[in-house]
């Protein structure tokens, strides 16, 4: 008896689970599935920027020297023409000295040909002018007692070789007055020799001049790489200065989301160690070339409002910035999506009368996890997601909640996987 029982019993066992077994069978596999629903969908995306003023410029010295007295450090503001470096300076002025000295002289020598020089040239021309008439009217009394005979022609040969002294005299006396003169060769030679003294002169005072190392506009100090005591020679850069003007933004961005980006959009920008101080940016320029080596583009931003105390240059900050917005439309996973999407048209599938059925859609705006339906589905329609389930295979269906956002495994994120920049990463919400 025990035995009769023991097998009806088993049988009775086997038959249920067959039962169990057929109906699951018909009833299908269970797959995940979720309710289509309208819903906000934005695209950002995300990457590292670096903080940069307008124009970075480095401060050297244009001469060689010894560095007296560095009158700055690093994170200090400097007015247009305030003294950043002194270098020693007391050869140079001694230099200069001497030049003023010299051109001194010049002018002197040249203002006494003009005045003094001139007066005694024409008093010189005066008397030369007497003696000749002296000895012309001694020489006609000359000519007159020889022909008379009461002189000898010797005393008519001295009588005329005074006169020939005198003309020669006079001569000389009108090419010193000539000489004199405004247009003469020596105030020509005396105007020549003080223009070479005053460019000596200016010379030494620019040499002078370059002992103060001058900030050449408004700017901060980035770099101090120079102390007293220290020989400087030109070429070096000695202080590294960013000019002062509006704060930009400069990021590398992997080309491969170009397409996305454009002048003028909006971006939000955090940093690291102030993670709770968001502040607004937007895209100010698209560098026109791609940097072959990276395969980046540089792309540049503006500040909407007075930059934050805290940044610094070269900061490295994390940018997000909004690359198009859907305000309501039909949402759906990117793993919802069946076979290869070609163009604007992909397959899903869906539940109708407890079977699965594929349909064709026409796609919108993509993200990294999400996708908007344009055409193909409605609300409220079901979804399969996940599963090995194949069109017209009977399916049970478990309802799951989705929110964009969470890259699903294995997907590419930009900057991590090949080819991608280093700091950038594409994300999406719904909803946000």
């Amino acid at each position: 008896m025990n035995k009769r029982w023991l097998a009806l019993a088993l049988g009775a066992t086997v038959l249920v689970v067959a039962a169990a077994v057929g109906v699951m069978a018909l009833r299908g596999p269970q797959v995940d599935a979720l309710v289509v629903q309208s819903a906000p969908l934005v695209r950002t995306l995300q990457f590292s920027a670096r903080v940069a003023t307008l124009s970075r410029v480095d401060v050297g010295s244009t001469i060689t020297g010894r560095v007296a007295q560095v009158r700055v450090r690093e994170g200090a503001q400097v007015r247009q023409g305030d003294v950043l470096v002194q270098l020693e300076s007391e050869e140079l002025r001694a230099t200069l000295a001497q030049a003023v000295a010299s051109e001194r002289q010049a002018q002197a020598r040249l203002t006494g040909l003009r005045s003094s020089g001139r007066t005694a040239a024409q008093a010189a021309r005066a008397q030369a002018d007497a003696t000749l008439q002296a000895a012309s009217a001694s020489l006609t009394r000359v000519q007159q007692l020889v022909a008379e005979g009461f002189y000898s022609p010797a005393q008519l040969d001295e009588a005329r070789r005074v006169v020939d002294v005198a003309r020669a005299q006079q001569l000389s006396a009108q090419a010193q007055m000539q000489a004199n003169a405004d247009a003469g060769t020596d105030v020509v030679q005396a105007q020549a020799q003080l223009a070479l003294s005053q460019a000596a002169t200016v010379a030494a005072q620019a040499r002078l001049a370059q002992t103060d190392l001058l900030a050449p506009a408004d700017a901060r100090v980035l770099v101090r790489a120079v102390e007293p005591g220290q020989i400087v020679q030109p070429g070096k850069a000695l202080l590294s200065l960013a000019l002062a003007g509006p704060t930009q933004l400069v990021a590398q961005v992997d080309e491969r989301f170009l397409d996305q980006l454009q002048p003028g959009q909006m971006a939000s920008v955090v940093a690291d160690a102030f993670a709770g101080q968001r502040f607004a940016a937007r895209v100010l320029s698209i560098a026109p070339s791609v940097d072959a080596q990276r395969g980046a583009i540089e792309v540049k931003f503006a500040l909407e409002q007075q930059a934050p105390a805290y940044l610094r240059e070269d900061m490295t900050l994390s940018v997000e910035v909004e690359t198009a917005r859907r305000e309501r439309a039909l949402v759906l996973p990117q793993a919802a999506l069946r076979g290869t999407v070609v163009g604007d048209t992909g397959t899903v599938l869906v539940l109708q009368d407890g079977r699965a059925q594929a349909r064709s859609v026409r796609l919108g705006l993509r993200t990294l996890d999400a996708v908007e339906v344009l055409d193909g589905l409605k609300e409220g329609d079901t979804v399969l997601r996940g599963g090995v389930v194949q069109a017209g295979d009977r399916v049970r269906t478990r309802t799951v909640a989705w929110t964009a956002g969470a890259v699903a495994p294995g997907a590419a994120t930009p900057g991590k996987g090949p080819g991608g920049d280093a700091g950038s990463a594409l994300t999406n919400a719904m909803g946000r």
